[in-house]
Parts: structure tokens; C-alpha cells; sequence
């Protein structure tokens, strides 16, 4: 398979070169982060009142020291999917400060959970990304 040579082509490749199967759909982690507790409960709270179909969860990131909404979606991983969705997820975060920090994928191989990723983050790195 081709990608494109961007973070999520590498990604994609990376994924394809360990096994993973990417004609499946797949549970696909989007991070968005906040400065702000406030700014990301009430972002949350608009996701879950959306027609998003998908997981999501609020967490302190105590690495980062800001807040982050995951949201898990489940679906099939193609590049042009995963932009689009990336892209509509950054301009969400943006109306309340917040922005993305990009997508991962956990991979369950003997029993443990392990994300696939060059530099061992687990997503690929957004535009402004600090991990």
C-alpha cells in the first residue's frame, strides 16, 4: 500500500507494516486538548450531545498538564477518513480553545496493550502537538 508522506501516511504504514489489517474497521483514538478544565468539560458536554458515534472520555494529562478529550471511533482506517475527521475534530476543539493533538490506534498482542507508533506516543503528533 501507498500512503502519503505526512505524519498520518507514516502512520498508516507503520500500522500496515506490523500486521494490522486496514480494510477493517478499527477503534481509532482522536486526542483533543484544553488549557482549560472548564473549556474541555464544556466541549465534552457538546460531544456527547452530538450525533457522534463514538466513545469519549475526559482526562487530566499529567504529562502535558492539560486536559484531554479522547474520542473513539470506530472505523475503517483510510487516510482520507482519518484527515477529514482530524480536521473536523481540530475546528471543534477550536471554539473552545482547545486543539488536536492527533490520532492512535491500540494494537492487543499477547495480552498487552500496545500502541503502534514510530516514536512510541501512541498517535501521530498535530500541528501542535507537545508530546
Amino acid at each position: 500500500m501507498q500512503f502519503p508522506d505526512d505524519d498520518n501516511g507514516k502512520m498508516l504504514a507503520a500500522m500496515a507494516e506490523s500486521g494490522i489489517d486496514l480494510t477493517k474497521a478499527l477503534d481509532v483514538d482522536f486526542f483533543l486538548v484544553f488549557d482549560d478544565q472548564r473549556d474541555a468539560e464544556t466541549a465534552l458536554e457538546e460531544l456527547t450531545n452530538s450525533d457522534l458515534q463514538g466513545e469519549i472520555e475526559l482526562n487530566l494529562n499529567d504529562e502535558l498538564g492539560k486536559w484531554e478529550i479522547i474520542v473513539c471511533l470506530n472505523m475503517v482506517p483510510e487516510y482520507d477518513t482519518l484527515v477529514e475527521q482530524e480536521v473536523m475534530l481540530n475546528d471543534f476543539a477550536a471554539e473552545f480553545g482547545g486543539t488536536s493533538d492527533g490520532w492512535g490506534v491500540m494494537q492487543h498482542q499477547d495480552g498487552d496493550d500496545e500502541f503502534i507508533d514510530e516514536d512510541d506516543h501512541g498517535h501521530v503528533h498535530g500541528p501542535n502537538c507537545s508530546h
